[in-house]
């Protein structure tokens, strides 16, 4: 029993003082700390429509990582230059196509009070990327009466608990959100020109594709893992982040800097990233499902 109090507090020390070379046994050995091999996902779970006061609302999480988003409709004049088009929004200034990533304390220590910090920046680039890459959802479909009144979609992504891999929660998490909402039948009345809201006829959005994101972390500039925790993340030289559709389409890469790859490593990341693709959205389907059973 001693003898294994003092191996396990050996490793512990190991493991803190030198956390790279930590990782490289198991990796000689194709698999991870956590017990995962190379190539396989943390558990992935998803609640739609967590958030009661939301009009779209999912709870994606992937291992100890976990986002939710949640979506308000509400009526404004579409743009002088698209009169026939309606927005998706951040906050409380209006941009087409540019959502909300909060990345708060309490989530993880390495963040801080305050603006938006780097890494907030760019996951809430990269899902406004994803937005227009992949057209989830023509603006078109937003318009109500074109010149008159939209729809204006405000989508806000908050990671509850950050444990890496924050670009496949929160493209999940969108996703799953938007197939949520539901907007009420709108009719401008020709007299009054006011609008006027049924709340009885309800239809969903009109989701054009499903993205996924699949995101690798690349160890000493060859080796290749899928999902990163935020560990591997910080010990990798490298990460890729590739966003595919149903049909097999690229709709977005994200490679900051980093390790270089070959191509075959780059194809390798593209077939994985379909075979990820079928299996997120046959996850969804059987959730959207069993709500729609019940």
């Amino acid at each position: 029993m001693l003898r294994f109090i003092t191996s396990h507090i050996f490793l512990i020390c190991f493991r803190t003082v030198e956390p790279l070379e930590y990782y490289r046994r198991f990796l000689k050995e194709n698999c991870r700390p956590d017990g995962r091999e190379l190539g396989e996902f943390r558990t992935t779970t998803v609640n739609i429509g967590s958030v009661s006061t939301a009009d779209g609302s999912a709870l994606v999480k992937l291992g100890n990582t976990a986002v939710i988003c949640g979506i308000k409709a509400e009526f404004a004049a579409p743009p002088p230059d698209a009169p026939d088009k309606g927005y998706v929004v951040h906050s409380c200034r209006v941009f087409l196509s540019v959502p909300n990533v909060d990345l708060p304390p309490l989530c993880s220590s390495r963040f801080r009070s305050g603006p938006p910090g780097e890494e907030a920046q760019v996951a809430s680039q990269f899902i406004a990327d994803v937005i227009e890459n992949s057209q989830i959802i023509l603006k078109e479909d937003l318009c109500i009466s074109p010149g008159k009144l939209a729809w204006v979609l405000y989508c806000d992504l908050i990671c509850l608990d950050y444990d890496g891999n924050i670009l496949d929660a929160c493209t999940f998490a969108l996703l799953a959100a938007l197939k949520n909402v539901q907007l009420p039948e709108v009719t401008i009345n020709e007299e009054t020109a006011l609008a006027e809201v049924n709340l009885k006829k309800k239809r969903y959005l009109n989701i054009r594709t499903h993205p996924v994101a699949t995101s690798f972390a690349v160890f000493d500039d060859t080796l290749l893992i899928v999902d990163p925790t935020g560990e591997e993340e910080h010990l990798a030289t490298g990460t890729l982040t590739v966003v595919m559709d149903e049909e097999g389409k690229l709709c977005c890469l994200h490679k900051p800097g980093g390790s270089g790859l070959t191509g075959a490593k780059l194809q390798d990341c593209l077939s994985r990233a379909v075979t990820r693709h079928k299996e997120v959205k046959k996850l969804m389907d059987e959730v959207i499902k069993s709500m729609k059973a019940k």
